[in-house]
């Protein structure tokens, strides 16, 4: 049992830092609005700080899950960020989905401070964070990454090391590359069954364990159908994240067309006042024929 510290309980930190609390892990919390730290303690045990700094001192390993790379730098980096409470010999895990930049400025950091970085952004949503059954892709130094695989398991159904510095977040780049393409594709699926006249339920229930079958179609075709998007991971994140994609792309020359497409396509969602619905809801783009 180690003693840990969470930095950040939003959608997917509360239920994480939960599950690290029910391992038997010894929990202290930091969340930037004190009533949800407060209500994470009544739930699951441990206890709270009133920054990330005091949250993360005397622990073996900090994790952060934040919204994005300045909220990251927020947390870690100034005064009362969790570098300066950290020990010597610590780990810094950091599930927030950022920039591949960021994540190699942390490791820099921390190594001069003999502190152990990994930049480790996760898959599986919601419902993944609260079942504890996440993808987690993960970039740093092995003998880091053997410091905190056991503990990173509490919430993970699978976890690998990808590579160096950065590499983390590269493949979850990689992750919602497909992700965007898939999304699309379904959403014209259902479309086209729609202007056809099939019985959507039957089509996917044959289709789904065929070589079209994907996680995304497994679970998000009965709501398309249904034309319900109020749930989810939200729009706004998506395009988030794929604004970190596209600017990697032009660093490193990746040709993206698909991935850009389908953002311009998320911004048509955004401006129909959908930026909190699922990221299925890129078929509401057809109801005007657009």
């Amino acid at each position: 049992m180690a003693n840990v510290a969470f930095i950040g309980l939003g959608t997917m930190g509360f239920p994480m830092a939960g599950h690290l609390a029910a391992k038997g892990h010894d929990v202290c919390v930091y969340n930037r609005s004190s009533a949800k730290a407060e209500s994470w303690v009544k739930q699951h045990g441990g206890r709270f700080a009133a920054t990330p700094a005091a949250a993360a001192e005397g622990a073996e390993l900090v994790f952060v899950c934040v919204g994005n790379d300045d909220d990251l730098r927020s947390v870690t980096l100034t005064e009362t960020g969790v570098f300066a409470g950290m020990k010597s010999g610590a780990v810094l895990v950091d599930h927030t989905t950022a920039s591949a930049e960021v994540a190699r400025e942390l490791y820099q950091v921390a190594t001069e401070q003999g502190i152990g970085f990994l930049d480790a952004p996760v898959s599986g949503g919601q419902a993944g964070a609260e079942n504890g059954v996440l993808s987690v892709m993960i970039g740093g130094d092995e003998a880091v990454y053997q410091q905190a695989e056991a503990v990173i398991a509490s919430y993970a159904k699978s976890q690998k090391l990808i590579g160096g510095p950065g590499a983390g977040q590269l493949a979850k780049m990689v992750n919602q590359i497909c992700i965007a393409g898939l999304v699309q594709g379904l959403a014209e699926a259902v479309h086209f069954i729609e202007k056809s006249g099939l019985d959507g339920e039957k089509v996917f229930d044959v289709i789904q364990h065929g070589a079209a079958g994907s996680w995304q179609m497994s679970n998000r075709h009965k709501t398309m159908l249904q034309g319900e998007f109020d749930f989810g991971f939200a729009v706004d994140w998506m395009r988030k994240d794929l604004s970190i994609t596209l600017n990697e792309a032009r660093r490193n020359g990746a040709q993206l067309p698909v991935t850009a497409l389908v953002d311009q396509f998320y911004a048509d969602v955004q401006q129909r006042g959908g930026g909190r619905w699922d990221t299925s809801s890129l078929l509401k783009r057809f109801e005007t024929g657009q």
